[in-house]
Protein backbone atom coordinates (compact mmCIF):
# COMPACT_ATOMS: atom_id res chain seq x y z
CA UNK A 1 0.00 0.00 0.00
CA UNK A 2 1.58 3.34 -1.22
CA UNK A 3 0.83 5.20 2.14
CA UNK A 4 2.77 2.28 4.03
CA UNK A 5 6.18 3.27 2.42
CA UNK A 6 5.25 7.06 2.70
CA UNK A 7 7.47 8.80 5.26
CA UNK A 8 6.49 11.07 8.36
CA UNK A 9 7.67 14.36 6.44
CA UNK A 10 5.87 13.20 3.09
CA UNK A 11 3.02 12.72 4.60
CA UNK A 12 2.73 16.38 6.08
CA UNK A 13 3.52 17.52 3.23
CA UNK A 14 0.99 15.58 1.07
CA UNK A 15 -1.50 16.44 4.47
CA UNK A 16 -0.69 20.13 4.37
CA UNK A 17 -0.93 20.26 -0.45
CA UNK A 18 -4.73 18.67 1.20
CA UNK A 19 -5.28 21.42 3.09
CA UNK A 20 -3.83 24.34 0.79
CA UNK A 21 -4.53 23.38 -2.94
CA UNK A 22 -8.60 22.07 -3.03
CA UNK A 23 -9.05 19.78 -5.83
CA UNK A 24 -9.91 22.31 -9.51
CA UNK A 25 -13.06 23.78 -9.53
CA UNK A 26 -13.99 22.37 -5.63
CA UNK A 27 -14.35 25.09 -3.26
CA UNK A 28 -13.94 24.44 0.40
CA UNK A 29 -17.06 25.74 2.98
CA UNK A 30 -14.01 25.79 5.39
CA UNK A 31 -10.82 24.98 4.78
CA UNK A 32 -8.89 24.59 8.03
CA UNK A 33 -6.03 27.09 9.15
CA UNK A 34 -2.63 26.10 8.31
CA UNK A 35 0.28 26.09 11.13
CA UNK A 36 2.42 29.12 10.86
CA UNK A 37 5.83 28.88 9.10
CA UNK A 38 7.38 30.76 11.83
CA UNK A 39 7.97 30.96 15.55
CA UNK A 40 11.25 29.42 17.50
CA UNK A 41 12.61 27.19 19.53
CA UNK A 42 11.03 28.94 22.58
CA UNK A 43 7.27 28.60 21.45
CA UNK A 44 6.83 25.86 24.13
CA UNK A 45 8.32 27.43 27.11
CA UNK A 46 5.49 28.68 28.46
CA UNK A 47 4.75 24.74 29.57
CA UNK A 48 8.10 24.18 31.76
CA UNK A 49 7.80 22.55 34.68
CA UNK A 50 5.02 21.04 36.60
CA UNK A 51 1.22 20.95 35.72
CA UNK A 52 -2.19 19.98 37.65
CA UNK A 53 -4.16 18.40 34.03
CA UNK A 54 -7.98 17.61 33.65
CA UNK A 55 -8.78 15.73 30.78
CA UNK A 56 -11.81 15.08 29.03
CA UNK A 57 -11.55 11.95 26.13
CA UNK A 58 -14.70 11.19 23.86
CA UNK A 59 -15.10 6.98 24.42
CA UNK A 60 -15.67 6.52 20.86
CA UNK A 61 -14.51 9.05 18.59
CA UNK A 62 -15.94 9.34 15.11
CA UNK A 63 -19.21 7.31 15.85
CA UNK A 64 -21.29 10.23 16.43
CA UNK A 65 -21.01 9.39 20.24
CA UNK A 66 -21.48 11.73 23.19
CA UNK A 67 -19.96 9.33 25.40
CA UNK A 68 -16.91 10.83 27.69
CA UNK A 69 -14.94 10.14 30.69
CA UNK A 70 -12.59 12.13 32.82
CA UNK A 71 -8.99 12.29 34.51
CA UNK A 72 -7.27 14.00 36.61
CA UNK A 73 -3.50 14.31 36.97
CA UNK A 74 0.06 15.80 36.40
CA UNK A 75 1.95 16.43 33.66
CA UNK A 76 5.72 17.76 33.50
CA UNK A 77 7.42 19.28 30.51
CA UNK A 78 10.75 20.05 30.46
CA UNK A 79 13.88 21.63 28.15
CA UNK A 80 16.17 19.25 26.02
CA UNK A 81 18.90 20.78 23.93
CA UNK A 82 18.43 24.04 25.03
CA UNK A 83 15.29 24.24 24.06
CA UNK A 84 15.07 22.99 20.22
CA UNK A 85 13.38 19.61 21.84
CA UNK A 86 11.61 19.08 25.17
CA UNK A 87 10.03 16.38 26.56
CA UNK A 88 6.85 15.71 28.62
CA UNK A 89 5.31 13.64 30.16
CA UNK A 90 1.29 12.76 31.52
CA UNK A 91 0.22 10.45 34.32
CA UNK A 92 -4.23 10.65 34.81
CA UNK A 93 -6.32 8.20 36.63
CA UNK A 94 -9.97 8.64 36.47
CA UNK A 95 -13.14 5.83 36.07
CA UNK A 96 -11.63 4.46 33.12
CA UNK A 97 -8.37 3.70 34.07
CA UNK A 98 -4.72 4.95 34.63
CA UNK A 99 -3.24 7.10 30.91
CA UNK A 100 0.51 7.20 31.18
CA UNK A 101 1.41 9.41 28.11
CA UNK A 102 5.28 10.85 26.71
CA UNK A 103 5.46 13.60 24.16
CA UNK A 104 8.16 14.72 22.53
CA UNK A 105 8.21 17.91 20.62
CA UNK A 106 11.49 18.77 17.80
CA UNK A 107 12.12 22.18 16.45
CA UNK A 108 13.23 22.37 12.97
CA UNK A 109 14.73 25.60 12.45
CA UNK A 110 14.83 25.55 8.61
CA UNK A 111 11.23 25.34 8.32
CA UNK A 112 9.86 27.16 11.81
CA UNK A 113 8.03 24.24 12.53
CA UNK A 114 7.59 21.92 15.10
CA UNK A 115 7.44 18.21 14.93
CA UNK A 116 5.20 16.86 17.62
CA UNK A 117 4.90 12.86 18.61
CA UNK A 118 3.24 11.37 21.43
CA UNK A 119 3.25 7.69 22.80
CA UNK A 120 0.82 6.04 25.08
CA UNK A 121 2.31 4.00 27.59
CA UNK A 122 -0.03 1.21 27.09
CA UNK A 123 0.30 0.80 23.45
CA UNK A 124 3.82 1.14 23.36
CA UNK A 125 4.39 3.17 20.30
CA UNK A 126 4.85 6.92 18.91
CA UNK A 127 2.16 8.48 17.00
CA UNK A 128 3.53 9.90 13.85
CA UNK A 129 4.52 13.87 13.79
CA UNK A 130 2.38 16.53 14.21
CA UNK A 131 3.68 19.30 12.18
CA UNK A 132 2.86 23.02 13.25
CA UNK A 133 3.87 25.73 15.05
CA UNK A 134 2.64 28.87 17.24
CA UNK A 135 0.95 32.55 16.38
CA UNK A 136 -0.61 34.88 18.11
CA UNK A 137 -0.39 32.78 21.27
CA UNK A 138 -1.94 29.87 19.57
CA UNK A 139 -0.07 26.84 18.17
CA UNK A 140 -1.45 24.59 15.59
CA UNK A 141 -0.54 21.37 14.62
CA UNK A 142 -1.54 18.76 12.20
CA UNK A 143 -0.79 15.33 10.92
CA UNK A 144 -2.76 12.35 8.79
CA UNK A 145 -3.50 8.74 10.55
CA UNK A 146 -5.37 6.01 10.54
CA UNK A 147 -8.10 5.12 13.35
CA UNK A 148 -9.47 1.89 13.25
CA UNK A 149 -9.51 0.87 9.74
CA UNK A 150 -10.05 4.72 8.68
CA UNK A 151 -7.39 6.72 7.34
CA UNK A 152 -7.93 10.56 9.04
CA UNK A 153 -6.76 13.85 9.82
CA UNK A 154 -5.26 14.52 12.84
CA UNK A 155 -5.32 18.52 14.54
CA UNK A 156 -3.29 19.22 17.91
CA UNK A 157 -4.44 23.19 18.99
CA UNK A 158 -2.89 24.95 21.99
CA UNK A 159 -4.61 27.79 23.06
CA UNK A 160 -5.75 30.22 25.77
CA UNK A 161 -2.26 30.68 27.24
CA UNK A 162 -1.15 31.96 30.30
CA UNK A 163 1.87 32.14 33.08
CA UNK A 164 -0.75 29.39 35.31
CA UNK A 165 -3.09 27.67 32.58
CA UNK A 166 -3.57 26.34 29.07
CA UNK A 167 -5.83 24.31 26.78
CA UNK A 168 -4.98 21.43 24.41
CA UNK A 169 -7.93 19.92 22.32
CA UNK A 170 -7.37 17.38 19.89
CA UNK A 171 -9.72 16.40 17.18
CA UNK A 172 -10.06 14.26 14.03
CA UNK A 173 -11.43 14.16 10.75
CA UNK A 174 -12.02 11.70 8.48
CA UNK A 175 -13.38 14.07 5.68
CA UNK A 176 -10.22 15.81 4.96
CA UNK A 177 -10.71 18.40 7.16
CA UNK A 178 -14.21 19.73 6.37
CA UNK A 179 -15.07 18.87 9.71
CA UNK A 180 -13.53 18.73 12.87
CA UNK A 181 -14.61 16.28 16.11
CA UNK A 182 -12.91 17.21 19.23
CA UNK A 183 -11.74 13.87 21.26
CA UNK A 184 -9.23 14.91 23.38
CA UNK A 185 -9.86 18.33 25.80
CA UNK A 186 -7.18 18.98 28.56
CA UNK A 187 -7.09 22.30 30.47
CA UNK A 188 -3.50 22.51 32.63
CA UNK A 189 -3.39 24.79 35.45
CA UNK A 190 -0.18 25.34 38.04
Amino acid sequence: MIADVLTTRMKAVLLAAAFLLPAAGVARAEPPATPALRGGPHDFDFEFGDWRCHLKRRLHPLTGSQDWVEYDGTSNVRKVWNGKANLGELELDGPAGHLEGLSLRLYNPQAGQWNVTFANGAAGMVTPAMIGGFQGGRGEFYNQDTYGDRAIFVRFIFSDITPSSFKLVQAFSDDAGKTWEDNWIATFSR
